[in-house]
């Protein structure tokens, strides 16, 4: 006698196996892709000069006196030994150029790589980028098998996509998935942003990193960075680099040695719905200029603080994180169409780039000075010294003193300390022109207020009650 059960999981099975789609016949085949693609992936083996902490001697300070006796060496202080470090890789051309992240390699002493039939070489560091986490080694060694980095940028959310390396040690894993985002932004420690990264449901765990991530076609469309995880192993959320910022890298490194990128000169913020109504966009979009660096790029072609960059190079901004990963990959130097909404009005400039280590910090704070009563957008404000100002390399502002509650500025988020700079089209120079710029403003307008905050430039959407 047949169960219930057994009938209502036969159904089931039935309705899967009708389901277009998936079939077995229609998932790919990875095999053809690790057969060709195998070879030229490398085992990367570091070896570091570890110090006191690593060679195995505890902190004796951390240690309770009855038990000191046991950790303490006799004698003179043994030598440090050496730690060891693994990663993957992938071999370029066939004179021997490999590519790995720049982690992998980060303070070796000496560098072997070892392949798939067992072969091994000293490798020599040709040169790193940490921006875009990124190493060029080459052997010494001809006719070696070589992977193709993809030649456009035409991986899809959806695609399969497969990933080659050593993950804990087990050479040559192979692990397979969809690509489920790209784009993703993940600033660096420095909060710099000049990867736009793959994200992936593939498989990668330590010693992934360096890795080639292969489309269908057997091409390398990105390098096998990070993942984010709370255990230490993969939850199904893994980030490449893609081959677009690759070919840039190992261009610039085989050619020079280092490399170098576009740079504004420009702090930058995203549009909200408040902001981009103030501004005339008929959605969220691009990116905004909240400050521009004196005498950098940005000031020298004619971009102001209150541009919106819709496009730039020819290229898209939906996000201002979509910035940088476009005018990082231009050349410093070249000049490039940059579209801007200023005034309610689209604007096209043309921008000459410069290169990323010119001098783009910025130092602001604020004081206090004079007085002035709340206005219509529930705003305290004092003049600031000519001090604070030179101090602050600013022409002119006022300083928030107090922010009355249920105010529009309270609805903005503008809070105590915030130095205005600009309210709507009109420059802030002092609470005079503040007052005229409030003055003129009307009942349900959208205005952009412009100010720095803990040394951040800022835009703050503000909508005026009706």
């Amino acid at each position: 006698m047949i169960s219930s059960r057994s009938l209502s999981t036969a159904f089931f099975l039935c309705l899967a196996l009708l389901a277009p789609g998936v079939s077995a016949q229609s998932l790919p085949d990875f095999s053809r892709i690790v057969d060709t693609g195998s070879p030229a992936v490398v085992k990367i083996i570091v070896e570091h000069s570890a110090g006191r902490a690593a060679s195995g001697q505890p902190d004796m300070e951390q240690i309770p006196e009855y038990l000191r006796r046991f950790f303490e060496y006799r004698g003179d202080v043994p030598p440090q030994r050496q730690r060891m470090s693994m990663g993957s890789g992938f071999i370029i051309s066939e004179d021997g150029f490999i590519v790995t992240n720049n982690h992998v390699v980060d303070g070796a002493e000496s560098v072997l790589v070892r392949m798939i039939d067992r072969r091994e070489f000293e490798a020599e560091v040709v040169g790193t980028d940490p921006r875009s986490d990124l190493a060029l080694l080459r052997v010494a060694a001809e006719g070696l098998p070589f992977l193709r980095l993809e030649a456009g940028d035409s991986l899809k959310v959806g695609e399969w996509v497969l990933a080659i390396g050593s993950p804990f040690g087990l050479d040559y894993s192979v692990t397979a998935g969809i690509v489920s985002a790209m784009g993703r932004s993940l600033p660096t420690e420095e909060g710099e942003n000049y990867v736009p990264f793959i994200q992936t449901d593939v498989a990668i765990n330590p010693g992934n990193s360096g890795g080639p991530l292969f489309n269908l076609k057997g091409e390398v469309v990105g390098v096998n960075s990070q993942i984010f995880t709370r255990s230490g192993g993969s939850i199904g959320l893994s980030f490449a680099i893609p081959s677009s910022v690759v070919r840039n890298v190992v261009a610039q490194l085989q050619e020079k040695g280092r490399v170098t990128r576009g740079w504004l000169g420009v702090t930058i913020q995203d549009v909200d719905k408040t902001l981009a109504e103030s501004f005339g966009l008929d959605r969220p979009q691009g990116a905004l200029v909240a400050q521009i660096a004196e005498d950098g790029p940005a000031a020298k072609s004619g971009l102001q603080p209150g541009d919106v960059i819709l496009r730039f190079d020819g290229k898209d901004i939906p996000t201002s994180s979509d910035l940088p990963h476009v005018v990082g990959l231009v050349a410093p130097g070249e000049k490039v169409p940059v579209e801007v909404m200023r005034d309610r009005k689209r604007k096209t400039l043309r921008v000459t780039v410069g290169g990323l280590d010119a001098d783009d910090s910025f130092a602001l704070r604020s004081e206090r000075s004079g007085d002035a009563g709340a206005g219509r957008l529930g705003l305290v404000v004092d003049d600031a010294s000519p001090e604070a100002l030179e101090r602050l390399g600013l022409s002119g502002g006022v300083v928030v003193r107090q922010v009355a509650p249920d105010s529009v500025a309270a609805d903005a988020g503008v809070i105590p300390g915030d130095v205005i700079t600009m309210l709507g089209a009109s420059p802030v120079k002092d609470v005079d022109s503040f007052q005229r710029a409030e003055k003129r403003l009307s009942a349900g307008d959208s205005v952009p207020l412009r100010l720095i905050r803990r040394g951040s430039p800022l835009f703050i959407g503000l909508k005026l009650r009706d």
